[in-house]
């Protein structure tokens, strides 16, 4: 299918069940809103190439700033670029629900990963005007700057600087793929580092974030349910492990007298493979990165470094996955006179969702006729950020084949609708003592 002939719209539609949907949702309105999304940035390939602080994703936004009015909301962008749409509810005073998402994606990304969340979030804004319904406290439909970090390789950039989280001076000293610096690129979007550095929000005006993403996995898919319960987000550890043996001759040493450091590092992380399921259910370790030194194909490698991201939802079961890791690399190293020497590279501390909020929303499934399924996060996502802060739930929707990242990212409009429907819901209950 060439970009002419890419509808997402038409394809959303061509299996939705319209029976389904009410209460003011509209899946058509969904649907457009989608494909509208879809035509900026859009690639040969039908994917999706709107990296942050560009003009697609600026375009993106103000998009969404439009279709923001037409469901009433009053609209402010921070210095950071993050966009916000406000329905003040019945009592104005009040701190805020806050719900959203991005709109920025990898180079060659789908056409939900961020997207779906802020359109479910604004979807519900819709329903309440179209229905006549008025929230008690405060409502405010978020659209995060630079979630993905494909241009500066890091990442939640907007999340972190409404929470207070920007570290400047590292901001400052990126480069993105033009080799452009940090200050001159945000220019290009009317934003400048002053701005950007007062983006900071009080968390008291906050009561709650909830976010609506893909699920990025096969667990939906395998349990046949359109949507899932996030019960934490996993932080990432990355340990840059380093074996030093002894380089030497690949000819003349013989076997049996070497200090091969690459042959310890494929023992290390063929073991350490079978490592997380052995401390939690979420727990993951991957190597991803390698070094090879002096690689050479005559020569045995003197030196091998390794970054393992380790992951899980609880902190003490990451530390302990950590410290196994760690003792596995010297018990290995050992026989070969091997050295190991670690370094974290990377310390993003987990973030469990409260149960309270869990339940709320384990309410909101069952009343939307679904039963409630409960999954962890392995990916980073604009919740995390805010949830280190303050309390934040996350709804996982159905990714067909678990693919994401990638032009044939899909949902479908079936489920989409289904979670608006939970998200709906689970937002009005949060309305009770307001």
């Amino acid at each position: 299918m060439n970009k002419k002939e890419f509808d997402l719209e038409n394809q959303l539609l061509s299996k939705y069940k319209k029976e389904e949907t009410g209460d003011g949702i509209s899946g058509e309105r969904l649907a457009f809103r989608l494909g509208e999304l879809s035509k900026i940035g859009l690639t040969d390939d039908n994917g999706s190439r709107r990296p942050g602080f560009s003009i697609e994703e600026k375009e993106a936004k103000n998009k969404v700033i439009a279709w923001m009015k037409e469901a009433g909301l009053s609209v402010r962008t921070d210095g950071a670029g993050n966009v916000f749409g406000r329905l003040d509810g019945k009592n104005p005073n009040k701190p805020v629900i806050m719900s959203g998402s991005h709109v920025d994606t990898v180079p060659n990304g789908g056409h939900f990963d961020g997207a779906l969340g802020v359109l479910s979030s604004l979807e519900v804004a819709q329903a309440w005007k179209d229905t006549g319904y008025i929230p008690e406290k405060p409502f405010e439909v978020a659209v995060f700057t630079d979630e993905e970090g494909a241009r500066f390789n890091g990442g939640l950039t907007g999340s972190e600087a409404m929470m207070g989280d920007s570290d400047m001076d590292a901001l400052l000293q990126k480069r993105d793929f033009d080799n452009r610096l940090f200050e001159e690129v945000i220019k290009d979007v009317g934003l400048n580092v002053e701005g950007f550095s007062q983006a900071k929000r009080s968390h008291s005006e906050i009561e709650s974030f909830v976010e609506v993403h893909i699920e990025q996995g096969k667990r939906l898919e395998r349990e046949n349910l359109p949507c899932g319960i996030v019960t934490g987000i996993a932080g990432p550890y990355w340990l840059k492990l380093t074996f030093k043996g002894k380089a030497g001759h690949a000819g003349n040493t013989p076997m049996n007298d070497r200090q091969d450091a690459l042959v310890t590092a494929g023992q290390f992380i063929h073991f350490i493979s079978h490592l997380p399921q052995k401390i939690s259910e979420s727990a993951v370790a991957t190597v991803g990165n390698i070094e090879v030194k002096p690689n050479g194909t005559n020569v045995i490698p003197g030196e091998v470094i390794v970054y393992v991201d380790i992951r899980d939802i609880f902190k003490e079961d990451r530390q302990k996955l950590v410290d196994n890791i760690k003792q596995a690399a010297e018990e290995l190293a050992r026989p070969r006179e091997i050295e190991v020497v670690y370094e974290t590279v990377h310390d993003v501390l987990p973030v469990p969702v409260k149960e309270a909020l869990q339940e709320k929303m384990a309410e909101a499934v069952r009343e939307s006729g679904i039963k409630p399924y409960y999954l962890s996060s392995g990916a980073g996502h604009d919740a995390m950020i805010i949830g280190h802060h303050l309390p934040s739930a996350l709804l996982f929707v159905r990714s067909r084949e678990g693919i994401s990242h990638n032009p044939e990212e899909w949902s479908d409009l079936n489920d989409c609708i289904k979670a608006v429907q939970i998200l709906k819901k689970y937002i009005e209950k949060l309305q009770v003592n307001a």
